[in-house]
């Protein structure tokens, strides 16, 4: 494999490995069985291989598919507002709902629990039936339950259930955009558009409180519920009308980032990888040849089926996309927390999502206290620092992630592992760890509000730094199992919750 991505000893099938760029120093002429982007001046292996389906999400125009994860990301951006949405008044509604600061706090904390229980159900559904029908549910109980937490009044069990509804519809979007991205481009193009889904998620829950201070002092809290009722409301024709299914049935063969990554437990096959750069014919011909050879029909010795009709594309169900079982697979993710890239994620995830969340519950208790005395208005403004911290996060990792990548599959000879993704990790540790300590430090003792604010937008940026990383790789690595694409996803926000 190389640069330091050890062989497996157990399997020849090495998920995520694949031929991605022709060296141009090569001088190789492409495959005519395989399919390449050739906007750029060396033409790039599209992995994985799109079928002659025009239903085919990778076969759609790139307008369509970005339009997809424009949309996807805009409604993201109305539901990450759930769960930070009463981090400004968590105080305010305390003296108002006439409960401690711990039990406001909880509202937070079940519907944490919401979003990871309810993501057991939706995992084992997107896996069968695809994405749609659970963004039309996910939008649908937003709606729902954000209407009904404004119209709750100073009901606290109410607004408790009204909480957690919020989270199960918050669920699909949290767990399944990004793996719609995965759905919808080629491992070459999704790491920008990663990075925009995130932001989305990321950035929309930091800009919240901002707002929400402001909303409760003028128009009162109530209102920050109707507001995401109503916005959620405009978003829904653009989910039916203009987000169908991106989950597709694909024929194993074209999966290259598998079927190449056979050869590579073979020795003999590496040490003919690594002097094929002399030889005239190029490295993937060979694997074609060896590993793949039903890679010989462009048109997959089937008829090719006729496109969709729009009408037939609103319907939330197109079909089975798996043939396990359905209550299997709402089990599965228990065994998966174990697995190592699972628990990996959940490490990078889990431990600074948990200390954003907590920062900002207690962030209110710091400063509505002496010696700044801070209202909700000026508690949510705090918020100003981390959502900057998220945007500078997304731009360096949107800029890093395939930069980086691509200079990694070159030094690899054209060879692509997911492991290159982990490099962001780095300045996740940079910036997470010293927006930790720096917080701690500076809010032990407050004498100000900027430097606090300061250290919780390093904290941030790290946060979505390792975000970004932790599920560019598990898509990569792992794109055939959505179970394992989320389970991660899942942990977080249960243990979030419960903590």
């Amino acid at each position: 494999m190389g640069l330091g991505v050890l062989e497996s000893s157990q399997s020849r099938r090495v998920p995520g490995t694949a031929f991605v760029l022709d060296d141009a120093t090569r001088h190789v002429e492409t495959d005519s069985r395989l399919k390449y982007d050739n906007s750029g001046p060396i033409p790039i292996i599209l992995v994985p291989q799109p079928s002659d389906d025009p239903n085919d999400p990778l076969n759609w125009s790139i307008w369509k598919r970005d339009l997809i994860v424009v949309i996807l990301s805009l409604v993201s951006v109305i539901a990450s507002t759930l769960s930070p949405l009463l981090a400004a008044n968590t105080v305010t509604l305390s003296l108002l709902l006439h409960r401690t600061f711990p039990q406001t706090a909880l509202l937070t904390g079940y519907h944490l629990c919401g979003v990871g229980i309810a993501g057991f159900l939706f995992v084992a559904s997107a896996r069968v039936w695809g994405k749609r029908h659970l963004y039309l549910l996910g939008i649908v109980l937003i709606i729902i339950s954000s209407a009904w937490g404004g119209a709750s009044g100073l009901n606290y069990k109410s607004l408790l259930w009204a909480r957690i509804i919020q989270g199960v519809g918050l669920a699909p979007f949290e767990a399944l955009v990004n793996a719609s991205v995965g759905d919808l481009y080629f491992v070459h193009e999704r790491g920008k558009r990663m990075a925009l889904s995130n932001l989305a998620l990321f950035g929309g829950a930091f800009f919240t409180p901002v707002v929400v201070g402001k909303i409760t002092h003028t128009i009162g809290w109530q209102w920050s519920f109707y507001l995401i009722a109503i916005f959620s409301s405009a978003l829904l024709p653009l989910v039916i009308l203009f987000v169908p299914e991106t989950a597709y049935r694909r024929a194993s063969s074209l999966n290259t980032d598998y079927v190449v990554g056979q050869s590579f437990s073979n020795t003999a096959t590496e040490k003919s990888i690594r002097t094929s750069a002399s030889q005239p014919d190029s490295i993937e011909n060979r694997l074609s040849e060896r590993e793949n050879p039903r890679l010989t029909s462009r048109a997959d010795d089937h008829a090719i089926p006729p496109g969709v009709s729009f009408a037939r594309s609103l319907l939330p169900f197109n079909g089975r996309k798996t043939d396990e079982n359905f209550f299997k697979l709402v089990l599965r993710p228990l065994p998966l927390f174990f697995h190592p890239a699972v628990f990996w994620a959940c490490l990078i995830q889990g431990a600074l999502i948990g200390w954003t969340v907590m920062i900002g519950i207690v962030l209110a208790a710091i400063f509505s206290g002496p010696p700044l005395w801070f209202d909700e208005v000026k508690t949510g403004y705090m918020y100003t620092g981390p959502f900057v911290g998220a945007i500078l996060g997304f731009l360096i990792a949107g800029l890093l992630s395939d930069w980086s990548t691509k200079i990694m599959i070159r030094r690899n000879k054209g060879v692509y592992e997911p492991e290159f993704r982990i490099l962001l990790v780095i300045p996740q540790l940079v910036f997470g760890c010293a927006g930790l300590y720096g917080f701690g430090i500076t809010s032990n003792h407050v004498s100000g509000w900027f430097w606090p604010d300061f250290f919780f937008a390093l904290e941030v940026m790290g946060m979505v730094l390792g975000a970004v990383a932790s599920a560019l790789y598990i898509v990569d690595a792992h794109h055939d199992s959505l179970v394992v694409r989320v389970s991660s996803l899942e942990a977080s926000f249960v243990s979030i919750g419960l903590f």
